[in-house]
C-alpha cells in the first residue's frame, strides 16, 4: 500500500489560512496597525523632540554614573546610599575644582597654542595642496566645508580649520552649552537622589499586566549603561595615558593637549579614534615625514591594543556590542539628533540591545545559524 505524500509547506499555508477565522484575520490586521501607528507616533516623537530627549538621556546616564559609584561605596564602605550620594557629588565637585585651580591656565593656554597651531597647520596643507596637480585634484572633489572646491562657494573651511575654530564655536555659544550642561547635571543628580520614586512614576505609566517585566527591563537597561560607562572610562584613561606619552617621547608639542583630546575623543567608539588622531597628525605634519609617520604609527599602535587587548577584557566584564551595529547606530543617531546623537549612540544602543536581548527569547542549538 503507497503512503499518502504529505503535504507541502504551501498546502500546510493554504489549510492554515482557510482555517483562520476572520475574527484571527481581524486581530492580526488589528495588531499589525497598532504596531505600526506606535512605530510611526515614536519616530515622530524623535524627531520633533530629539534636543530634549538627548538632554534627558544625557541627565539619565549621569544619575547612572552617580548612583553607581555610590553603589560601590554603599558596598565597600557600608554607608547609606544618601552619605554614598553626597560623598560621591563632593568628591567630584572637589576633583573638578582642584583641576581648573591648579591646571586651569595651564589647559587653557595648551588649547589656544592647539588652536592656533592647528590653524597654521591647515594654511601650509592647503597651501601645499593647491601647488601640486595631485593636490588640486583632491581638492576639486572636496566639498567646500572641507576645504575644497566642491559646492561652488568662496569658503576657505578646512578639515584642520573646522577642527581648530571648534573651541571658537564653543566659546561663542558658550551660554547654551553652559545652561544644557548645568540642567543635565542638576536633572542627574535630582534622578540619582531618588531613582525609585522617577522609575516607579514611568512604570506607573505601563499597563498592570506588563509591570514586572518592564521593571526587568529598566533593571536590566540601567546596569547595562553602567558597565558600558565603566568600561569606556577605562577605555579613555587609557588611550588618553598611552596617547599624551607616545606623543611627548615622539617630541610631538602640545602632548598633553592631544592626549586628553584622544582620550575625550575616544569617548566615541572607532570614529572617535579618527577624531582624536587628526589633530596629532595635522601638528606632526609641521614637524616632517618622519614624525608624521612615527605619530600614525603610534596611533595605529594603540588602537591595535585597545581593540584586542583592552576591548576584549573590558567587554568580559561590561558590555559586548559587535562593531557592525556600533558603526550604523552612529550613523543613524547621527544622522537623526546630529552630533550629540553621534556622542550618545553607544550607549543608546547598549540599552536597547539589553532591552531586546530581555525581550526576545534565546536562540536553541538547532536554530542558530
Amino acid at each position: 500500500m503507497t503512503p499518502e505524500p504529505s503535504p507541502s509547506s504551501e498546502d500546510s499555508l493554504a489549510i492554515h489560512t482557510s482555517d483562520a477565522s476572520p475574527a484571527e484575520w481581524l486581530g492580526s490586521i488589528t495588531h499589525i496597525l497598532r504596531l505600526t501607528v506606535t512605530l510611526a507616533v515614536m519616530a515622530l516623537v524623535v524627531w520633533l523632540l530629539g534636543d530634549v530627549l538627548t538632554v534627558v538621556f544625557a541627565a539619565t546616564l549621569f544619575a547612572v554614573v552617580l548612583h553607581g559609584l555610590s553603589r560601590i561605596l554603599v558596598k565597600h564602605l557600608h554607608l547609606r546610599y544618601g552619605w554614598a550620594l553626597s560623598a560621591v557629588t563632593l568628591g567630584l565637585i572637589l576633583a573638578v575644582v582642584l583641576l581648573v585651580w591648579g591646571s586651569g591656565p595651564a589647559i587653557v593656554n595648551e588649547a589656544s597654542r592647539l588652536q592656533d597651531a592647528l590653524g597654521q597647520q591647515e594654511k601650509q596643507l592647503r597651501a601645499t595642496l593647491e601647488g601640486s596637480p595631485t593636490g588640486q585634484m583632491i581638492l576639486n572633489y572636496l566639498p567646500s566645508s572641507l576645504g575644497g572646491h566642491q559646492g561652488g562657494g568662496n569658503s576657505l573651511a578646512s578639515l584642520g580649520s573646522h577642527i581648530a575654530g571648534s573651541m571658537t564655536g564653543i566659546v561663542g555659544s558658550a551660554f547654551g552649552i553652559v545652561g544644557t550642561i548645568v540642567v543635565v547635571l542638576i536633572a542627574g543628580l535630582y534622578f540619582a537622589m531618588s531613582p525609585s520614586l522617577y522609575a516607579n512614576g514611568a512604570l506607573r505609566l505601563v499597563p498592570v499586566t506588563q509591570r514586572k517585566r518592564a521593571r526587568a527591563l529598566m533593571l536590566r537597561a540601567g546596569h547595562t549603561l553602567w558597565s558600558w560607562v565603566a568600561g569606556q572610562a577605562l577605555d579613555m584613561l587609557v588611550v588618553g595615558v598611552l596617547s599624551g606619552l607616545g606623543l611627548w617621547f615622539i617630541g610631538v608639542p602640545l602632548a598633553l593637549a592631544l592626549g586628553v583630546l584622544a582620550g575625550l575623543c575616544n569617548f566615541i567608539p572607532y570614529i572617535g579614534a579618527i577624531m582624536g588622531a587628526v589633530p596629532a597628525l595635522l601638528l606632526a605634519l609641521s614637524l616632517g615625514t618622519r614624525e608624521t609617520i612615527m605619530v600614525a604609527a603610534l596611533y595605529s599602535v594603540i588602537q591595535f591594543f585597545e581593540g584586542n587587548v583592552m576591548a576584549p577584557i573590558i567587554q568580559r566584564h561590561a558590555v559586548q556590542m559587535p562593531p557592525a551595529i556600533t558603526i550604523l547606530s552612529q550613523t543613524l543617531f547621527g544622522a537623526i539628533l546630529g552630533f550629540p546623537g553621534l556622542i550618545f549612540a553607544s550607549p543608546i544602543t547598549a540599552a536597547l540591545l539589553a532591552i531586546f536581548d530581555g525581550l526576545t527569547p534565546q536562540l536553541e542549538d538547532d536554530e542558530r545559524v
